[in-house]
């Protein structure tokens, strides 16, 4: 085994030992560039502080409108139908009630029918729904109409409506639903 070293070194002295500030006097100010710069590093650290703290709120407020925003959105696509349903219930209700009607009466079923096709209409008008208007004699639209069959006719120019089979819609001025019309052709001569 060896043994230890001694510490050959020569000893330290006591003034030695001490921190610079240990040789000011007492009633000596402290070095006035290095308060300065210690205050600018507190300054800046409680600075970098309330930075994060805001980064932190943030992130919490954007989390937050995000999820608050999805649940809206499900709601609004779970729930946008509620007040139409509505409306059509009532619709239904009217329906039933006509189903309901003594028999031997069908100007009252007739009336009361009529007055369920003007109560549908005004209610899908209340939601934006309107009726595309078509008549004989108006040219085709392939935006609004759809043609499924074509009539011989000269009564009506070629290519224009001769008869609407359903009633088209378009809700807020976008096509819902087109009508479905006949189409005037040429008579065929030969036949």
């Amino acid at each position: 085994m060896s043994e230890p070293k001694l510490h050959t070194e020569t000893p330290m002295m006591a003034d030695e030992m001490m921190p610079e500030t240990a040789h000011m006097e007492p009633d000596m100010p402290l070095d006035s560039a290095a308060v300065a710069e210690d205050n600018a590093v507190m300054a800046a650290l409680r600075e970098r502080d309330e930075w994060r703290d805001k980064a932190y709120r943030a992130a919490a407020d954007a989390e937050n409108v995000k999820r608050r925003t999805a649940q809206e959105l499900q709601d609004a696509r779970q729930f946008a139908v509620s007040k139409f349903a509505s409306d059509v219930l009532g619709v239904g209700d009217n329906l039933a009630r006509a189903l309901t009607a003594p028999e031997g009466n069908e100007k009252a079923l007739r009336d009361g029918i009529a007055m369920t096709a003007a109560q549908l209409q005004t209610m899908l008008g209340r939601h934006g729904i309107a009726p595309i208007a078509v008549k004989a004699g108006d040219a085709l639209n392939p935006d609004l109409h759809q043609a499924m069959t074509e009539a011989p006719t000269n009564e009506f120019a070629p290519g224009t409506i001769v008869q609407e089979i359903q009633a088209g819609f378009t809700i807020n001025g976008r096509l819902l639903r087109p009508a479905l019309v006949v189409v005037a052709k040429p008579v065929d001569s030969e036949q």
